[in-house]
């Protein structure tokens, strides 16, 4: 064993810009893209920080969400997890992730802009797991105009309330009767919910939501022992990018760090706020945005 202080420099860990021009149909796939996206497949180490816990994660097939299934289940938890129809074999692929950590996974195909499907989708969790122990409300949608506000649309701007905000309140809001003291609830806001750029308008007020949401829920919610935190992540390399964004070579050269992130990067702070050691700490937003200061 090397006696030598494991170092890693942040600013070429991974691949920075310029990346090969790309563009998917939303909402993406993982394999498609270039350079693939580090999950923490090759990465992560567990540490039986999560143990015997169930968890319910929103968006877990691709990008943060399949990040935070490996980690979870990798720290000894189970999961169940949310995707869309069209995302079938990207959902496949967090199962086998899952499986081979040697826990439990679900994975339930759920459109969260409907309010039946939300309530479903909690009883099943239920149905599963006997309770819940940490909701990780992480599925989002974005689709950038850069002409500005005339070009969003009614249904586009639906899409992104209802997928960012509703299913959000909803799950929420149906799961809270099944989550114990001790159990927590993580929501992912974003940089943009802070600093907006003008062809992510709509997207950006859903995560400004998300950071009031999760500040005025912790204050419910601390008084019956659940914790209530977030991560706003910079820029992150996920299917969600190619598929949204009209150019993505120089994707994240934007932050102080000087690249974009990995989802692996992103999972050790969910890791951290559903644990035991993040006991105090509530109505707190993780910034993890390579650099770029938040309030």
């Amino acid at each position: 064993m090397s006696d030598e202080p494991r170092r890693v420099d942040p600013t070429t860990r991974h691949p920075r810009p310029e990346f090969p021009e790309q563009e998917q149909e939303t909402p993406g796939h993982t394999e498609e893209m270039s350079p693939r996206p580090d999950h923490g497949e090759e990465s992560y180490r567990g540490s039986d920080r999560l143990r015997d816990l169930r968890t319910v994660i929103t968006g877990g097939d691709s990008g943060i969400g399949r990040a935070v299934a490996l980690a979870f289940a990798r720290e000894g938890a189970d999961v169940l997890f949310t995707y869309l129809p069209e995302e079938k074999t990207e959902a496949d692929e967090t199962v086998r992730l899952v499986t081979d950590a040697g826990r439990r996974a679900v994975a339930v195909a759920c459109d969260l802009r409907e309010e039946r499907e939300c309530r479903e989708l909690a009883d099943r969790a239920v149905e599963e797991f006997g309770r819940v122990d940490v909701l990780v409300n992480n599925a989002a949608y974005q689709m950038a105009q850069p002409d500005g506000i005339e070009a969003i649309t009614t249904e586009q701007f639906d899409r992104v309330m209802k997928t960012n905000l509703y299913g959000m309140f909803w799950l929420t809001k149906f799961l809270v009767p099944h989550i114990p003291e001790g159990g927590s609830i993580i929501n992912t806001t974003s940089v943009q919910g802070y600093k907006p750029s003008p062809p992510l308008m709509d997207y950006a007020m859903t995560k400004a939501a998300i950071k009031n949401f999760t500040q005025s829920l912790s204050t419910q919610l601390i008084e019956r022992g659940i914790r209530v935190n977030g991560v706003a992540p910079g820029p992150v390399w996920t299917p969600l990018i190619p598929s949204t964004l009209p150019e993505v070579s120089e994707f994240g050269a934007q932050a102080p760090i000087g690249r974009v992130a990995q989802p692996a990067e992103m999972a050790p702070a969910y890791v951290f706020l559903a644990s035991a050691e993040a006991s105090y700490i509530t109505a707190e937003i993780v910034n993890a945005t390579g650099g770029t200061p938040l309030p």
